[in-house]
């Protein structure tokens, strides 16, 4: 562990160059008020409070070692269904899997991807599988099932499926057995983060980000819209990954222009610990300290059996929520719009829990209906209706959601707001991620992004608290 501790600690200064390009392009919100001399000296002096002079030494060591090893070279993973779209996508989902000795839960998660996504949705990622155990019984099987089952989505380029022959993989032999595990243990992790690191040296050119889940995990539906809605709003700031789920891998974003970074750095530590462990010593390079979790999760593992030589796996994540069909809570709140009413028509309509109804007579972009609760909450699920509920006239066709927080305690307004997402039909129905620092919401504004023609009826707004 101490050696590996060394390396970790000549890795930094070797990233402290990159750092400065890193500040350039993305400011500590910390720091945004220093020039940009003044932020490069602060990355250098926080690079230097974990390294010593005396330990510069090892900058040689490390580049020994990159020009000695070069394991990408040898990497020859090849494509066994389907083809890469010919146009970059959102998202590429990653998937490595490998036989269980009891069942296999790929087929039932690809279902689960597909499924729980709209055709839509559909058109922005692409999934990508790599089929990483030796047996060919096992991989002729597997080839056959996604073929049969999945072949609407291999043509349209959303599925593609590859392997990596074990000729590319480094020595699984004679490892380091850091944490007492046994040698078997130690050989299963260490070719895993080979197989994560093939995986996503494939993915790198095919999206602007990537997605690591298990090959045993459900999703709930939509998790593609969210996730691109949380990405919105954290598009200008400094993150390593984003969190969807706390399960051991699953669920973590990266953007695509930093996995070539990591891919290195699963094959330099391949048999030091496992993938997990791994990434949270690459945030620490990075200077994310802290993980940046979302909750409720979008991901929840499926099945009892792990691909551990057929250990009993019930992990299960507590902070996965099934699709909720309760009543909302629509906590007190006072109601405050700029959209011009009829007389007869007043905004509380909107949020309350009868059959009542908002009608504005005009609605123009930039005009607002906006909830502020009495006391922030945790809100969880936002429901928002326009449009008549029978013959589904007077929507809402261009508008948005946005989730308000409040710095300043003001009355009738919140400070800031972050997308939630569009109105589709008139209808926005989802889950609030939350990031996981504890903010509480304050507002829900409905916001007109195009003139409507017509006047526009605002059914039903809801909302489900904790």
């Amino acid at each position: 562990m101490k050696d590996f501790l060394w390396i970790l600690i000549v890795i930094a200064i070797a990233m402290v160059f990159p750092i400065f390009f890193f500040i350039k392009e993305n400011p500590f919100d910390t720091a945004s008020f220093l020039s940009l001399q003044e932020k490069e000296m602060v990355a250098w002096q926080r690079a230097r409070m974990q390294i010593s002079p005396s330990r510069t030494n090892y900058v040689e060591t490390f580049k020994d070692m990159q020009k000695n090893s070069e394991p990408l070279k040898n990497v020859d993973s090849c494509i066994l269904i389907g083809a890469p779209p010919v146009k970059k996508r959102l998202l590429t989902i990653g998937i490595s899997s490998m036989k269980r000795p009891q069942r296999s839960y790929l087929l039932d998660t690809l279902e689960s991807l597909f499924y729980s996504s709209s055709l839509s949705e559909q058109k922005h990622f692409i999934v990508l599988v790599h089929l990483a155990d030796p047996d060919p019984m096992w991989h002729s099987q597997m080839i056959s099932n996604i073929s049969t089952i999945f072949k609407p989505y291999i043509q349209a380029s959303q599925l593609v499926v590859i392997n990596t022959p074990l000729k590319s993989y480094l020595p699984l032999k004679s490892l380091k057995r850091n944490f007492n595990d046994t040698p078997t243990y130690v050989a299963f992790r260490s070719k895993r983060n080979m197989d994560y690191a093939f995986l996503m040296n494939f993915a790198t050119n095919h999206s602007d980000y990537f997605l690591m889940i298990e090959d045993d995990v459900k999703c709930v539906p939509g998790f593609v819209t969210q996730i691109a809605t949380t990405v919105s709003a954290w598009e200008n700031k400094p993150w390593v990954t984003l969190e969807f789920s706390p399960l051991g891998f699953t669920g973590k974003l990266f953007r695509t222009k930093d996995l070539p970074c990591f891919v290195n750095f699963l094959l330099l530590f391949y048999q030091e610990m496992p993938c997990d462990s791994l990434l949270s010593h690459f945030h620490d390079l990075l200077m994310q300290q802290t993980p940046v979790q979302f909750l409720p999760s979008l991901f929840q593992h499926m099945g009892n059996y792990s691909s551990s030589e057929g250990k009993f796996n019930s992990l299960k994540d507590i902070e996965f929520e099934e699709d909720d069909i309760s009543s909302p809570n629509n906590p007190a709140a006072s109601i405050y719009t700029s959209l011009k009413a009829t007389n007869d028509s007043v905004p509380m309509n909107a949020y309350s829990l009868n059959r009542n109804f908002f009608y504005a007579k005009s609605a123009e972009a930039g005009s607002h209906l906006t909830v502020v609760l009495d006391s922030p909450a945790n809100v969880f699920r936002v429901q928002v209706l326009t449009g008549s509920d029978l013959k589904g006239e007077n929507q809402l066709k261009e508008g948005q959601i946005e989730l308000g927080y409040s710095y300043t305690n003001q009355i009738n307004d919140c400070d800031d707001y972050i997308l939630l997402g569009l109105l589709v039909n008139g209808i926005l129905n989802k889950q609030v991620l939350s990031n996981k620092s504890g903010k509480k919401v304050k507002c829900v504004r409905l916001l007109v992004t195009a003139t409507s023609s017509s006047g526009i009826i605002v059914r039903h707004i809801n909302i489900w608290v904790k």
